[in-house]
């Protein structure tokens, strides 16, 4: 599996564990909907610093959905 939809899927894991929609999560990190949803399907690559402003939005540390990515990518 590739690393984007690796990416997309623990993001939407984390968004509907913290019950937000990809709107609210998008307001909340200053992003477009549109966009999450890109992420979310594997469609998009997330730079670093979108991966900080989801993180933040998320109440996550970067490194802890960076080593679940690294994590799932290793067990592919």
């Amino acid at each position: 599996m590739k690393l984007e939809k690796i990416f997309g899927q623990l993001l939407k894991q984390h968004r509907m564990e913290f019950g937000l929609s990809q709107e609210e999560l998008a307001f909340q990190a200053e992003l477009d909907r549109t966009f999450i949803s890109l992420l979310e399907n594997g469609k998009r690559q997330p730079t670093l610093n979108t991966i900080f402003s989801l993180c933040e939005a998320l109440h996550l540390k970067p490194s802890e959905i960076l080593k679940e990515v690294e994590d799932a990518f290793n067990k592919r």
